[in-house]
C-alpha cells in the first residue's frame, strides 16, 4: 500500500477507484481512438490482419501492461511513489553506478512522449467531425484546445480534476457498451483470444512484423501508469485496471467485428475512416465525439502533470537546471512549472503543424516510449535482485520482456524516417541536458576545496567578539554543499574572514541533503561552538521542494522553544526591548574562471553547464530564500590553474 503521505486516496474505496480512473488511465484509455486505424492503415481490410491484430492487442495488454506493470513493476514503489526516477533511487544504493544512464534515457523518453501524446489524442478525437464535413481543417481546432489546456495549468486543476474520474467512468462505459453492441453481430471475433492468430500474423503475413509498431500503441500509457502510482496507490490501480482492461478489450473486439463485416474494402471508402467512430450508431455520433474529446483532454492533462512531476524529481536529483516551480492549489503533489509548460505547448503545436493529421502522427508515436520501457526493465532487473527474489524467476521474467520489448523496438524503428526521429531528437536533447548537469556537478565537487571547520572555529569565534569590526548581521546564514558537518568549503571561510570580514553574533551553516525517500522532511542541528556557530542539516525527499527560508524559520522556532539558542538582538538598546536580531543569508555562486587549463571534455561540459545556468534560477531562488535578506557573492571557479606565468621585471 502507499504510504500515509498520500491520505485517503491510497485506500481502496469507490471514490478512490473513480479518482484513479481520472488520473491513471488517460493515455492508455484513449488508445482505441487510433490503434485499429493504425493497424489497418491504407490497406484493404483483411480478416487475418484484423484477428491477428486484435490477438496481438489482447496479449500485449495482458503481458506488457497487466503482468509487467500492474503486477510486477508496481511492487517497486518508493514509499508509495512510482516512476523511473523513483525506481532509480531504489536501485542506486547498489554498487552499479551506471544505472543512472538508463534512468536518464528512460526519463527523457517519457518526457518526449509527453509532447506527442496530447496532439495525437486530441487530433484523433476531433477528426470525428470529418464525418459531417470531410474537408474540415481540424488543425486550428486542435491547436485551440491544446492552447486552452496549457493555459489553465497555471491556475491549477484541482477544480476540474474532480470531474476527471466521473468523466473517464463515462468514457470507459461507452467503450464497453459500443464494443458489445458491435460484437452482437459477430461473436466469432472472440476467437482472437487465441494467441495462434497473433502468431499467424507475425509469422505468415508479410507485413505482420511491421504491424507490431501499430499494436504497441495500445500499451503506451503503461509507463505513465507506473509514474502516477503515488497519486492513487497500487491497490486502487490494480482493482480499477480489471474494469479498464475489460472495456478496452471489448471495444477493440467490437471494432474488429465491424472490420470483418466490411472485409475487402478500404477505410477511406467509409463516411468515417476511423473504426472507432464507425462502430457508433449515427444518432450517438455527436455525443461520442464530445465524450472522446473530453477523454483526450484528460489524457493530455495526465501527461502534462506527469511531466511536471518528472522535471521536479530531476531537479531534486541534480539532473536538471533549477527552474521556477509553483504550487497552484493545496492538492498534494500538484505543481506547475511555467518553463516546462510553455515548452511542452510549443512542442505540441509544432507536432500538430508538422503532421497535421492523426494518421501521420501514428507513424512517429511509440518509438521513444518503447525505449523508456526497456530502461524500466533494466532497472527492474536490479530491483528484483536487490529484493533477493528467485534468480530463475528473475532471469525468466527479464528474458521474456527483453524479447518482447526489443521486438517492439525493431518494429517501431521502421517509423524513424516517418517522424519517429522527432521524438528521438527531443529525447536526445533532454538526455544531453541531464547528462551535462550531472557531470558538471561531479566535476565541480571533485575540485571543490573543502577544509576542516575546526581549523577555523576559533577565528570565527574571535571575529564574532571583535567590537572593532562593524557588525554585518546578528545572524549570518551560509548555504554549504559540504556533506560532513565537520567540514566547510574554503570559499565560505574566505567570504567570512577575507572578502570583507563579516562579523555576526551567530554563524549558521545550512546544508540540504536530497534523500532517496520521496517525502522525507527531517533536520539535524549541530552546535559547533556554543552561541557562536550552528549547523543545520535538512534531509529532504526527492519530491520535496527545498523551501529553505520557511524550513529554517521553523528550525529556529524549535531551537528557541527548547532554549537551545537566543535570537534576541545583542545590540544593547534592542536587547533590553527583546527585539529579535536580523537574519542575513549569503549564497555563493560560481562562474568559470578564465584561469583554467582543462581537458577538452571537461571544458566542453562546464561551458555547456554555465550556458544552461543562464536560463536557470539563481541559487537563492532555487533554495526558496527570501530575496530581501539574501546576499549573492560570486566566486571564480578555478579548477585547474594555468601554468606559471613567466613574467620578468625589467629595470
Amino acid at each position: 500500500m502507499s504510504s500515509s503521505n498520500h491520505g485517503h486516496v491510497s485506500k481502496v474505496t469507490m471514490a478512490g477507484l473513480i479518482v484513479t480512473l481520472g488520473i491513471i488511465y488517460g493515455d492508455i484509455g484513449t488508445s482505441p481512438l487510433y490503434v485499429m486505424s493504425a493497424i489497418i492503415g491504407k490497406s484493404v481490410i483483411d480478416i487475418d490482419i484484423v484477428k491477428g491484430g486484435i490477438s496481438c492487442i489482447f496479449w500485449t495488454l495482458t503481458l506488457q501492461t497487466t503482468v509487467k506493470y500492474v503486477i510486477l513493476t508496481l511492487q517497486a514503489d518508493n514509499k508509495g511513489e512510482g516512476g523511473i526516477f523513483s525506481l532509480y533511487t531504489l536501485v542506486k544504493r547498489t554498487k552499479f553506478k551506471w544505472l543512472l544512464v538508463p534512468a536518464i534515457i528512460g526519463g527523457s523518453a517519457l518526457l518526449a512522449d509527453g509532447i506527442i501524446t496530447p496532439p495525437i489524442s486530441v487530433s484523433s478525437a476531433i477528426e470525428g467531425l470529418k464525418v459531417y464535413n470531410p474537408e474540415l481543417n481540424t488543425v486550428p481546432i486542435v491547436i485551440g484546445i491544446l492552447c486552452g489546456l496549457f493555459f489553465i495549468q497555471q491556475f491549477g486543476t484541482s477544480f476540474i480534476g474532480k470531474f476527471f474520474g466521473p468523466m473517464m467512468m463515462v468514457w470507459f462505459l461507452m467503450l464497453g457498451v459500443l464494443g458489445i453492441y458491435q460484437m452482437s453481430s459477430n461473436w466469432g471475433i472472440l476467437a482472437s483470444l487465441n494467441p495462434y492468430y497473433a502468431y499467424h500474423l507475425l509469422q505468415i503475413h508479410p507485413s505482420g512484423y511491421l504491424i507490431l509498431g501499430a499494436v504497441f500503441l495500445c500499451t503506451t500509457g503503461a509507463e505513465a501508469l507506473y509514474s502516477d502510482l503515488g497519486h492513487c496507490g497500487k491497490q486502487n490501480i490494480r482493482i480499477s485496471w480489471i474494469f479498464v482492461k475489460t472495456t478496452l478489450v471489448l471495444n477493440y473486439f467490437g471494432q474488429g467485428a465491424w472490420l470483418i463485416a466490411h472485409q475487402g474494402q478500404h477505410l477511406d471508402s467509409f463516411k468515417s475512416s476511423n473504426p472507432f467512430y464507425a462502430i457508433m450508431p449515427e444518432g450517438f455520433l455527436p455525443y461520442g465525439i464530445v465524450i472522446a474529446t473530453m477523454a483526450a483532454v484528460i489524457a493530455s492533462q495526465a501527461l502534462i502533470s506527469g511531466s511536471f512531476s518528472l522535471i521536479n524529481e530531476a531537479m531534486r536529483l541534480n539532473l536538471w537546471p533549477k527552474v521556477r516551480v509553483k504550487y497552484p492549489s493545496v492538492l498534494k503533489g500538484q505543481l506547475y512549472i511555467p518553463s516546462i509548460n510553455w515548452l511542452l505547448l510549443a512542442g505540441c503545436i509544432g507536432v500538430v503543424l508538422y503532421f497535421r493529421k492523426e494518421e501521420n502522427m501514428q507513424a512517429a508515436y511509440g518509438l521513444a516510449i518503447v525505449l523508456c520501457m526497456l530502461m524500466t526493465t533494466t532497472l527492474l532487473n536490479f530491483y528484483m535482485h536487490m529484493k533477493r527474489m528467485n534468480p530463475f524467476l528473475i532471469y525468466f521474467v527479464i528474458a521474456v520482456y527483453i524479447v518482447i520489448e526489443f521486438a517492439f523496438m525493431a518494429a517501431n524503428l521502421s517509423k524513424f524516417s516517418h517522424g519517429g526521429w522527432i521524438t528521438l531528437l527531443i529525447s536526445s536533447v533532454l538526455m544531453a541536458v541531464m547528462a551535462i548537469w550531472y557531470l558538471a556537478k561531479k566535476i565541480r565537487n571533485r575540485y571543490t576545496d573543502i577544509v576542516k571547520l575546526s581549523d577555523h572555529q576559533q577565528k570565527l569565534v574571535d571575529l564574532s567578539n571583535d567590537d572593532s569590526i562593524p557588525k554585518y548581521a546578528t545572524h549570518l546564514v551560509y548555504m554549504t554543499s559540504a556533506n560532513n558537518p565537520e567540514e566547510i568549503e574554503s570559499k565560505v571561510i574566505y567570504s567570512i574572514l577575507q572578502k570583507r570580514p563579516k562579523r555576526a553574533d551567530i554563524y549558521w551553516f545550512v546544508h540540504v541533503d536530497v534523500m532517496d525517500e520521496p517525502y522525507r522532511m527531517d533536520y539535524k542541528v549541530t552546535h559547533v561552538a556554543a552561541d557562536d556557530i550552528i549547523r543545520v542539516d535538512f534531509r529532504l525527499g526527492f519530491r520535496v521542494a527545498p523551501k529553505v527560508n520557511l524550513m529554517f524559520r521553523k528550525v529556529v522556532e524549535d531551537l528557541v522553544k527548547n532554549k537551545e539558542v537566543d535570537i534576541t538582538s545583542r545590540y544593547e538598546s534592542l536587547n533590553k526591548n527583546n527585539i529579535i536580531g536580523d537574519f542575513k543569508f549569503v549564497v555563493l555562486e560560481k562562474f568559470l574562471s578564465y584561469e583554467n587549463e582543462l581537458p577538452l571534455f571537461e571544458k566542453m561540459i562546464l561551458n555547456a553547464y554555465f550556458f544552461l545556468k543562464r536560463f536557470s534560477l539563481s541559487e537563492a531562488k532555487a533554495f526558496g530564500l527570501d530575496s530581501s535578506s539574501v546576499k549573492i557573492e560570486k566566486f571564480p571557479m578555478v579548477i585547474s590553474p594555468a601554468k606559471e606565468c613567466n613574467l620578468h621585471r625589467i629595470l
